[in-house]
């Protein structure tokens, strides 16, 4: 989806953290915090002029902020919406991490909408960690094919409804490792091809390309159930000063499930962030490749430039820049890094919150693994701030200027770091 406007109003945003009360001076550096699932890339950019409804729960230690949405797209028309964010501990020890939850729902003049939670939870003490979604889409997304070398001639608008319930439960085991399960199940339906000619022919390459089956052309469930193994030292998950993550998961999809299909996707995902110099420059780096074995259906194959991905890529965007699975196939590998530095670290209560952002990064898509080429590489890379909406969590604003191989530039605003 490419943005023709993104209506944002950071001037708001800058009175109303203004006005909250002044975090102790150490805690842009230290308050712990916790995932949230980005806004996609090219998805609707959100305006978000935000107030706090209050503090809540014990100690005041939970935070319930509204989110106004916004956004205008040529394939949507106009549209808008509201949300909400709640953020915070559940316990009050200082071993747990903050959780947070969050609600939206926009609507567009063109009919499509999005109802979605997404929510990330550390019981006390961290004995379990859950993490998932529920997510409804009415939706509309460029497809372009399989493989490394698809051709921007062939773009072709894939609309349909996808409904998305995707659940880890996770218990610690060690400090900072969690072992658990995952269960993800996503539904297809009222797929709508354009590109008819006069005589009734199919012009859209949905129907033209060799690799898409018919069956794929149909509604489509998908259900899977597999181990997940996550070792997480990050201090922050939400924006990670120092740290580590891996986190390594198998999904089993059959018949047994439910499935329409059978296959397995093997994922892993490695992070690692560390400071340079000072705390007020921060190196994040992250590598992620997801592979499949048996028959896997267009909307499941791994994509570079995947930002609709949420609980199923840990809440991270692949390679910004790169429009929705512009690139996509049954093996996937991807390498991004970025650079995170204060801006004005002594610039006052509002100035401070302010963190500038380079990244980039490589990835690439095959059939097979032992396919991968280094002329397919694809690139994309950008510049961006950060808006430090809630320094006792580390919830940040991110506003992103981003351009990748076969994409046209850009904007993208979202919660939280890309990874």
């Amino acid at each position: 989806m490419r943005f023709s406007l993104a209506a944002l109003l950071l001037t708001g945003l800058a009175f109303t953290a203004a006005a909250q009360p002044a975090a102790p001076p150490d805690s842009v550096y230290t308050a712990p915090g916790s995932g949230l699932a980005p806004l996609a890339t090219r998805a609707p950019a959100q305006a978000m002029g935000t107030k706090s409804f209050g503090q809540l729960g014990k100690n005041g230690n939970l935070s319930l902020l509204p989110i106004p949405v916004l956004f205008y797209q040529a394939e949507t028309g106009l549209g808008y919406g509201l949300g909400a964010l709640l953020s915070g501990r559940f316990s009050s020890d200082t071993l747990t991490r903050p959780s947070n939850a969050r609600l939206q729902y926009w609507t567009t003049t063109k009919g499509q909408s999005l109802l979605q939670l997404v929510h990330t939870v550390y019981t006390p003490g961290e004995k379990f960690y859950l993490n998932g979604e529920i997510s409804a889409y009415d939706i509309l997304l460029y497809y372009y094919g399989k493989g490394p070398n698809t051709a921007t001639s062939d773009e072709s608008p894939t609309a349909y409804k996808l409904f998305i319930i995707n659940q880890r439960i996770q218990k610690q085991i060690a400090p900072k490792l969690f072992f658990g399960a995952q269960y993800r199940y996503t539904s297809i339906s009222d797929l709508k091809f354009d590109g008819k000619t006069v005589d009734g022919s199919q012009t859209s390459f949905v129907y033209r390309d060799p690799r898409l089956t018919e069956r794929e052309r149909q509604n489509t469930r998908i259900s899977g159930l597999g181990p997940v193994l996550t070792l997480d030292t990050r201090d922050v998950p939400l924006a990670a000063f120092k740290g580590d993550l891996l986190d390594a998961s198998v999904m089993f999809n059959g018949t047994g499930l439910g499935s329409d299909y059978r296959f397995v996707r093997y994922q892993l995902d490695a992070r690692h962030f560390q400071p340079v110099g000072s705390n007020r420059t921060i190196l994040a780096l992250q590598f992620l490749g997801q592979f499949h074995t048996g028959d896997v259906p267009f909307r499941e194959l791994a994509g570079i430039g995947a930002n609709l991905g949420g609980v199923l890529y840990d809440n991270a965007n692949l390679l910004r820049g790169i429009y929705e699975q512009r690139y996509r196939d049954r093996q996937m590998v991807m390498f991004q890094a970025e650079i995170r530095h204060k801006l004005f670290p002594n610039g006052g209560s509002v100035l401070s919150r302010f963190d500038g952002a380079v990244f980039g990064g490589v990835g690439n898509v095959n059939n097979y693994i032992d396919k991968f080429a280094l002329n397919d590489t694809k690139y994309a890379g950008g510049a961006g701030i950060r808006f430090n909406f809630i320094r006792r969590d580390r919830v940040n604003l991110r506003l992103d200027y981003a351009a990748g191989s076969g994409s046209s530039p850009g904007i993208l605003f979202a919660i939280g770091e890309a990874f």
